[in-house]
């Protein structure tokens, strides 16, 4: 490795001798002085070359300084590159009150001279040239705050010595909607499945005595939604924990997982948050509030917005409604609507005794739905009921079903989609902005 210099740290080093390397964002070649603006992937420096224009009779003493001139005259924006030279501070200079006056350029890679997007560029075309995209400081940024959220909840489970687990993405059976599947011919005649989430293996380490687990891993569902919040792949975050007495553990677990993780953010990200994406982190506080589904029906009603479905759930409309009434009743961006129909529920889903309804929710952030939780039925014979009962084929679900005829604690648990927090966490209006590389209906590159 070389002497190179992160930029975050020039503010911190003495004037004198130092190395940085990036690429070329914006190059000013005037008659006496040259600025490159150069971007690594901690920020941005001025670069100052002294300019010497060709005459005449050039002095050997001259030529390097005019080679240098004329190196830096044909950069193009993009050129990733190595400079040696003096760092000097002065607050005169508004990029970070630094600047370094160039004395040795290396080029490592030149650019082309014309970039295929520029700022005011679509989402599609700046999708199809996602890498140059990302160079951006507000993209660069997105995900230094994703890897604090996942540090964060991560850090939250280990302490309280939950398991991570790496479940197959490949499966023999779906774990979720038949219509949702991606299958693969590939294994002797047996046909395969993407896994759409790992519900069936995060309850198989319940029967395996884990007791609490998380995973933070890819999932793939042939969902043909064009909307700002869906994708075909993406990252679920999910938990699972035994010994519950119903979903309000797991919600519980939940919010208190969200509010240390977006308190993390912003402790880390906060001002450049509001710098870049005008955003005020909030840290939520505990706990959410919760509204069960019929009550949250009537309120949006009573807002006057008729929700069109008619399996009895919430529509997207219908999610910004109870939104804005938590917000303004409560003061919250969070909340738990809870008590769903055994109809619009999977069959695993607990149902209680006394009101048929199931014991799960949703978790609805800024007017938008992040999770589905729930506690799972453990009872093998009641699971096999409520299988048939939703249609679905025993045979299909052998392997699952064995999970419970050993013996299963009570457990239960969450998937999130952690593009959907990001999203809605920086005011973004769409999951490709917050996706490294999105994946939809109609784009599988680069």
């Amino acid at each position: 490795m070389s002497e190179r210099v992160l930029v975050k740290q020039l503010q911190a080093s003495p004037d004198g001798p130092v190395t940085v390397s990036g690429w070329v964002e914006t190059v000013r070649d005037q008659k006496k002085v040259q600025f490159v603006i150069l971007r690594d992937e901690s920020g941005a420096v001025q670069l100052v070359n002294p300019a010497t224009r060709p005459t005449e009779e050039p002095s050997e003493q001259d030529a390097a300084a005019l080679a240098l001139t004329e190196t830096i005259s044909n950069l193009s924006t993009g050129t990733f590159l190595t400079v040696r030279g003096e760092l000097k501070h002065d607050e005169r200079v508004k990029l970070g009150g630094v600047e370094i006056k160039v004395g040795e350029l290396q080029i490592a890679a030149e650019a082309l001279p014309e970039t295929p997007i520029a700022a005011d560029s679509g989402l599609d075309k700046r999708m199809d040239w996602r890498f140059l995209d990302l160079r951006q400081a507000r993209n660069n940024l997105i995900f230094r705050v994703q890897t604090t959220l996942e540090h964060a909840m991560r850090t939250y489970w280990v302490e309280r010595d939950y398991i991570e687990i790496h479940s197959p993405k490949l499966m023999s059976s779906p774990s979720e909607s038949n219509a949702e599947l991606f299958s693969m011919e590939y294994f002797e005649d047996k046909t395969a499945y993407l896994a759409q989430s790992p519900q069936h293996f995060k309850q198989m380490a319940q029967s395996a005595g884990f007791g609490k687990i998380f995973e933070i891993g890819d999932v793939f569902r042939a969902d043909p939604s064009f909307t700002s919040r869906h994708a075909t792949e993406f990252t679920s975050v999910d938990a699972e924990i035994s010994w519950i007495d119903s979903h309000e553990d797991v919600a519980r677990m939940q919010e208190e997982l969200l509010q240390t993780a977006i308190q993390a953010v912003k402790d880390r990200h906060g001002d450049e948050i509001r710098d870049l994406f005008g955003v005020e982190v909030e840290v939520p506080t505990l706990p959410f509030p919760r509204i069960p589904l019929a009550e949250a029906r009537g309120i949006v009603k009573k807002r006057g917005y008729d929700i069109p479905r008619t399996d009895g759930d919430l529509d997207p409309e219908g999610e910004r409604q109870i939104a804005a009434h938590v917000a303004e009743e409560f003061g919250h961006q969070f909340v738990f609507v809870t008590d769903y129909h055994p109809e619009i529920r999977p069959f695993y889903h607990m149902r209680d005794p006394e009101t048929g309804l199931t014991k799960s929710y949703d978790l609805l952030f800024n007017g938008v739905e992040i999770t589905t939780g729930a506690q799972r039925e453990h009872r093998v014979r009641v699971l096999e009921e409520q299988a048939v009962e939703k249609g679905l084929d025993l045979a299909g679900l052998e392997h699952y079903l064995d999970f419970f005829r050993y013996g299963t604690p009570p457990h239960g648990g969450f998937g999130m989609g952690l593009a959907r927090v990001l999203m809605l966490l920086l005011g973004e209006s769409s999951i490709r902005e917050v996706t490294f590389l999105f994946r939809g209906p109609t784009r599988l590159a680069p």
